[in-house]
């Protein structure tokens, strides 16, 4: 048989699925930016079809803002104190 798992496996899981969760994210926001894009080129001048269409495309540039800013917010942090917390790491003694 294998070896038994250890806590400190649930770092590779736990980076994992931040790792894919942020990809899911910015793949979201891509999809909202071109689903708001055709919306607005077919809305064929019906004012409220062109505004709901707007508002996807802000509501997607607000994500994509906010994946951004917290990108640079642990940057900051990493270089501020010198601590990188964008890696999960158990500590064992």
């Amino acid at each position: 048989m294998g070896e038994p798992a250890k806590i400190t496996d649930l770092e590779f899981i736990f980076g994992r699925i931040i790792s894919l969760a942020t990809y899911f994210a910015l793949f979201v926001a891509f999809i909202m930016l071109l689903i708001g894009g055709f919306r607005y080129l077919t809305s064929g001048g019906d004012p409220k079809k062109a505004e709901e269409a707007k508002n996807t495309i802000t509501y997607a540039l607000f994500g994509l803002l906010a994946l951004v800013g917290i990108w640079f917010l642990l940057k900051f942090i990493k270089s501020f104190t010198g601590i990188d917390v964008t890696i999960f790491q158990i500590p064992t003694n």
